[in-house]
């Protein structure tokens, strides 16, 4: 993957497999001290402890469509080789997050990408779930929920109406800080 709004799409994806109803996906930057932080927390089946061990191994997969996981791994890797961090914390039954955390000043460091419209594609595609985009950069933070959509839209009207989708995006990119 060239960016890493794609590895924020596979985790995503995972969580929707996972049965979530709540997916929160947050990018928080901040530029005096070159680092920045994605986060994917969602309350979906969860993971058991051995999965949790095993996960970034990229021979260890759940999927009986194919034989090797590589989403996680990478994304691991895209963190671990700036001189950032990487977590995964699951319990069955509760849910999951992923953490990675970037030096953005590493040579290393892959662009964000369009992170506006993996998230706007996310919303549109999956939109019985609830997605929580927090998108930060040095304390000035953008929150955007579905919740708040539908609300306003009421029950009649899909987030993947084209309407719709277009609208999420464009509010997106006017207001997110990266």
């Amino acid at each position: 993957m060239h960016e890493l709004s794609l590895n924020v799409l596979d985790v995503a994806q995972n969580s929707v497999s996972a049965g979530a109803k709540l997916i929160e996906i947050s990018v928080r930057e901040n530029t005096s001290d070159a680092s920045m932080v994605i986060s994917i927390r969602d309350d979906g089946c969860g993971m058991s402890e051995t999965t949790v061990r095993n996960v970034c191994d990229p021979f260890y997969t759940t999927r009986t469509t194919r034989k090797v996981g590589l989403g996680l791994p990478f994304f691991k890797q895209t963190a671990e080789q700036t001189g950032g961090s990487f977590l995964i914390e699951s319990k069955v039954g509760k849910g999951t997050l992923v953490r990675a955390e970037y030096k953005t000043d590493s040579i290393d460091c892959m662009p964000l990408g369009d992170i506006c419209s993996t998230i706007a594609c996310l919303v549109t595609l999956n939109p019985h779930i609830d997605f929580r985009f927090v998108s930060e950069k040095d304390g000035n933070e953008f929150v955007f929920t579905t919740m708040e959509i539908k609300q306003i839209l009421g029950e009649d009207i899909s987030l993947g109406e084209p309407e719709v989708a277009a609208f999420i995006e464009d509010y997106l990119k006017e207001n997110a800080n990266h």
